[in-house]
């Protein structure tokens, strides 16, 4: 019987499907927006929010890194209260939320669409382990703009909590605002 492939053939095209399959689950910038000056007191910068700067470029995501068991993500403060630095209501479910409640943002491709809405999530980090909500979007696609309180827009590993969620994971309030984390759908 003959054969068409030589192996130094399979090994370059078993080499490329590798490649395009590590390319395809990577997630990159789908575009830059240009920051723009807020308003006077129109960015709320409660628990250290950035505000957009003026011309400064910020890349957007319409995705989010592949899901795994535990996908690493990195943890962030947001107030889910009527005044808070989230801004307006939650998009789940159109309300706002305690703070003394666990509940979460996820970046854009995580949120996907909403399908993860009031659906509960598991974070671990800090030695610690958490249950809660999924009632927002962490908007990675838009940003600098009334809408998003003046805030650029958010990186696409991101899982915003509510002090409930910091407090639970045993963060003390000094050390608040940014953690490494793993998530997984609880």
């Amino acid at each position: 019987m003959t054969c068409f492939f030589s192996k130094g053939s399979i090994l370059v095209i078993l080499l490329l499907a590798i490649f395009l399959v590590s390319e395809a689950q990577q997630c990159r910038p789908s575009g830059r927006i240009r920051g723009r000056k807020p308003p006077p007191g129109q960015c709320n910068k409660e628990d250290d929010s950035d505000c957009c700067k003026a011309g400064k470029m910020y890349p957007t995501y319409t995705c989010s890194p592949p899901m795994s068991g535990n996908t690493q993500a990195y943890l962030t403060l947001n107030s889910f209260e009527a005044g808070g630095d989230g801004g307006g209501p939650s998009e789940c479910d159109g309300k706002y939320h305690n703070d003394n409640t666990p509940v979460v943002a996820l970046s854009t491709g995580w949120y996907n669409g909403g399908s993860r809405c009031l659906n509960n999530i598991r974070i671990n980090g800090n030695g610690r382990s958490v249950v809660a909500m999924v009632v927002d979007e962490c908007d990675s696609t838009e940003g600098c703009d009334a809408d998003h309180d003046y805030q650029p827009p958010c990186p696409n590993n991101i899982v915003d909590a509510s002090k409930a969620v910091w407090k639970a994971l045993g963060v003390s309030e000094d050390n608040w605002g940014g953690l490494d984390i793993t998530w997984s759908d609880a």
